[in-house]
């Protein structure tokens, strides 16, 4: 089969691989229909090398339908189209029976003392080849692929598998009350799902923050009130001076460590992928080249006793929080991995209907085929030709 490799730092290329094969009775093989790339892949791309071998396949936002499957899988057959969450999880251990998927204890990857195993991503998510692929085989097939009908394109049901999910949880873990005033920091395909999601749950006002001119304009397109920080000298100013000098009541973190940022992170987190393996592991995971900056708005900008919901991706050790600043107005804070199908059932039927009340499918900016997926890298990295989110079709 074709997949999408990882070939080196800044470099990926479409090669021909061995097909995937059923290796335990809880397996599956899908044929991919759609496989989406995402922020965190860039991680991969630029940064996170020093945990990749060259030839692993990327790729974590899968649907397809079922080719074949295990002895011991029933609730999905051949033919069936199915969506696959991007976590891996078995769906009986203690974790999983307490709804906290991205834990699961049949795959976490101990030896790195990791959460649970991920599709396409890295030796400390378990190795497991990804979804940017032809074909995907599916571990923990007994429980993890969810069904979806036909009638829509799949982009209607894609992102079941990571944005609709990991948005739902942003929204639900940032206790938005109606009337409230949610703030949504970065307006990537997450930040713009978690805006509109936090309309849905019955936010008053929703203000976004980003620079990019694109983004900007899909957010308004969802009634999101849009601040260029380009344009505005102090974002959290900026958010009290609209809330009447308290702050937005709650506040969803969605930019998390990124490929660029400021010039010397930038530099750092250059530097450190480019050090052989064993240093860069070290660097990564003590000298800390997080972005920081759009935590720093969100602590600024939340109001005295409002919430934080963290899903931007982090990895290293990111700079000391301002502990006083945030013990003195006591905010809460949750994050972590999306557990995809705690959400699923109540994201679903705001799908199947002919209406689109999530504006899912106002999202996918690009649809390429498989072989050009190193040019859906690039212009998806460099927010090029208004790229804000591609979907490829092996």
């Amino acid at each position: 089969m074709r997949a999408l490799t990882w070939q080196g730092t800044g470099k990926v290329s479409v090669e021909t691989v061995p097909d995937p094969v059923i290796q335990e009775p809880t397996d599956a093989v899908v044929r991919m229909t759609s496989t989406a790339i995402c922020g965190s892949d860039l991680h991969l791309y630029d940064v996170l090398g020093m945990y990749i071998d060259a030839g692993d396949i990327l790729g974590h936002e899968p649907m397809g339908i079922v080719e074949e499957v295990g002895a011991e899988v029933t609730h999905i057959k051949p033919g069936d189209r199915v969506v696959i969450p991007f976590n891996i999880s078995c769906g009986h251990c203690w974790f999983c029976r307490k709804g906290y998927f991205a834990q699961c204890e049949t795959t976490q990857v101990v030896s790195q003392n990791k959460g649970a195993s991920l599709f396409g991503y890295t030796k400390l998510y378990g190795q497991v080849p990804g979804a940017q692929a032809e074909y995907l085989r599916v571990p923990q097939a007994q429980f993890g692929p969810i069904k979806v009908p036909d009638g829509h394109p799949d982009e209607r049901y894609l992102f079941l598998s990571d944005v609709l999910t990991t948005s739902w949880q942003a929204a639900k873990w940032a206790d938005i009350e109606p009337g409230a005033t949610v703030l949504v920091t970065g307006l990537g395909p997450i930040g713009q799902m978690s805006a509109r999601i936090a309309r849905h749950l019955g936010a008053e006002r929703v203000l976004a923050v980003d620079n990019v001119p694109e983004r900007l304009a899909m957010a308004a397109r969802h009634g999101i009130e849009v601040l260029n920080f380009d344009e505005i000298d102090d974002v959290p100013a900026a958010v009290r001076e609209l809330t009447g000098g308290r702050g937005a009541d709650s506040v969803i973190e969605a930019v998390g460590m990124e490929a660029h940022g400021t010039p010397f992170q930038a530099g750092a987190m250059k530097a450190a992928g480019m050090l052989p393996d064993a240093l860069a592991r070290k660097a990564t995971e003590t000298i800390g080249v997080d972005r920081m900056g759009a935590l720093r708005t969100a602590f600024s900008s939340v109001r005295r006793s409002g919430t934080i919901s963290i899903i931007g991706v982090y990895g290293g050790q990111a700079d000391p929080f301002p502990m006083m600043d945030l013990f003195d107005k006591g905010v809460t804070m949750r994050m972590g991995q999306a557990h995809v199908k705690q959400w699923v059932d109540e994201i679903m039927p705001l799908l199947t209907g002919d209406d689109d009340p999530l504006g899912v499918d106002d999202l996918t900016t690009h649809r390429l085929p498989l072989e050009d997926a190193p040019h859906a890298y690039e212009i998806f990295k460099n927010k090029e030709d208004g790229c804000i989110k591609a979907v490829l079709k092996p």
